[in-house]
């Protein structure tokens, strides 16, 4: 990592990884708008509490297995997921939610933590098309105290994600 990166991550609050990945994708001005936070903002409501946003404007980084391939899940904070559409959407046999150990394997990030890019290792990327319905939306920066904003459009390209319809509908 560049000493200016590691410079901007340390004032910014977020993982420096994450800020190195910002960095290669040429958003590093999104460094400046990162937010840390006293108290953690590990879930959805915590976030959307602390930043003062819509619980849907937060954008959860969610790690599934798909027959055992680890698989990101973009979703906004009010929804969750369906997995048996996740399945359906992957063309997978079975699909489960990764535990903790995996998540921190497969992403080098704490559960609550995640962000939606800047992983240690290449998963495939599902976003819902819910996460569209906002300007703005907060995800994680790395760790469970920060949150950055960002445009949906430039969530879903920078993420590599593939646009689905994966929430669970309420009866």
């Amino acid at each position: 990592m560049t000493t200016t990166a590691a410079t901007a991550a340390e004032e910014s609050g977020a993982h420096p990884r994450f800020a190195e990945a910002l960095r290669e994708l040429g958003l590093e001005e999104v460094l400046a708008r990162t937010r840390g936070f006293p108290e953690a903002t590990r879930t959805a409501a915590e976030a959307a509490a602390a930043i003062g946003c819509e619980l849907s404007q937060i954008c959860k980084s969610l790690i599934f297995a798909a027959d055992g391939v680890p698989v990101l899940v973009l979703m906004d904070g009010a929804s969750r997921v369906d997995v048996e559409k996740v399945r359906e959407a992957l063309g997978a046999g079975k699909v489960t939610r990764a535990d903790a150990g995996v998540v921190r394997e497969t992403t080098g990030y704490a559960i609550g933590g995640v962000p939606p890019f800047g992983h240690r290792t290449r998963t495939r990327v599902l976003a819902d098309r819910s996460l569209l319905a906002h300007d703005v939306v907060w995800a994680a920066a790395g760790t469970p105290h920060t949150v950055f904003p960002i445009e949906p459009d430039a969530l879903v390209t920078h993420a590599g994600a593939t646009l689905v319809d994966v929430r669970e509908q309420t009866a």
